[in-house]
């Protein structure tokens, strides 16, 4: 990922380890402002993934495999570590996938340190790999949706929903982002579009209620999500908001594809009814830029999360290829 940081375009990932330290982009701060978030124990690690410091299905689960080398480097358990991790996000599958890599690694000895690396390493060439597989599905002049942000700050580096547009984008097409404003945390306002404007991507942000507008008025050729949980069956959690623009791309003929490496498809659970959703504070609704922006006495759910069936889903494009719901079986050991 390019980003500008004191003036000068560097090159930087989302999430890295210095010593006995993670360090992070802190993504709660941009864009307007570019700072790194350091975490020097466990319990700062889970902070920063449970108050979002660090977001994103597979950079959650890099930082988990750094929060648990960290475990061993500072001396702190590694199973109570391993749990306290796993408690932070519940929804988000590659969280798991990491913890469990890092204790089977670690149980054969593997260096912890390099453990980490490795597994951070492997997530971001199969975020390439995404990207050059799903970059054929976008022509030339042609219009993408994305919903939040499945950019290189989810994912440590290229992205998953972003890397087919960026391969596009570096092979010369011209091409155009509508990207959701994504309430209540803005991550697509606030993160996509930082990373589509470090890129030199044209493209608008948008109201999520606009979406549909768009797909009806044929001005969207395709869609392009990321994921958290995909089940056995195809079924996905995203971020609230997916569904419903899932259904109305599929009323308008508009395929919608999910993109996402396979540290995302749980294969223990049968169908989307089985993924645990998190809530999160009513006050991410209530309260906007410290401002209350409703009546004192309101009350607000926020579900951060919501599943979409499979049937909705044109393909699913991985390291290995694009993949219709019923091919999904291929995944498996992967």
């Amino acid at each position: 990922m390019k980003v500008n940081i004191t003036g000068n375009i560097e090159d930087i990932r989302a999430v890295w380890m210095e010593g006995k330290t993670v360090q992070m982009l802190e993504q709660r701060l941009l864009p307007h402002r570019l700072e790194i978030f350091t975490a020097r124990t466990v319990d700062e690690v889970c902070y920063s993934i449970s108050d979002m410091v660090v977001r994103g299905a597979p950079a959650i689960g890099v930082t988990a495999a750094y929060g648990m080398a960290l475990a061993i480097l500072t001396g702190e358990d590694k199973e109570a570590s391993a749990a306290k991790l796993k408690a932070t996000r519940p929804t988000a599958y590659d969280l798991f996938h990491a913890v469990d890599h890092m204790i089977e690694k670690l149980s054969s000895g593997v260096d912890a340190v390099s453990a980490a690396e490795e597994y951070a390493d492997a997530i971001v060439e199969k975020c390439r790999l995404i990207g050059e597989y799903g970059e054929p599905l976008i022509p030339d002049g042609g219009t993408v949706l994305t919903h939040c942000n499945a950019g290189a700050l989810a994912t440590v580096d290229y992205g998953t929903a972003l890397a087919p547009i960026r391969a596009a984008h570096n092979k010369g097409k011209k091409i155009f982002v509508y990207a959701d404003e994504t309430r209540p945390r803005l991550q697509g306002a606030a993160l996509t579009s930082w990373e589509l404007v470090q890129e030199g991507i044209d493209h608008a942000i948008i109201v999520d209620n606009a979406a549909g507008h768009y797909m009806f008025r044929k001005e969207i050729d395709l869609c392009i999500v990321g994921a958290d949980r995909i089940t056995a069956s195809g079924d996905f959690a995203n971020k609230i908001g997916t569904y419903e623009k899932a259904v109305v791309a599929k009323e308008n003929d508009i395929p919608f594809y999910v993109a996402a490496p396979v540290s995302t498809f749980d294969f223990s659970l049968a169908s989307g009814s089985d993924i645990p959703i998190e809530e999160r504070s009513q006050d991410e609704v209530r309260i906007v830029n410290d401002k209350l922006i409703c009546h004192e006495d309101a009350k607000a759910r926020n579900p951060a999360f919501d599943v979409t069936p499979a049937r909705f889903v044109k393909g699913f494009i991985t390291e290995i290829g694009v993949l219709a719901p019923d091919e999904l079986e291929r995944l498996k050991g992967c």
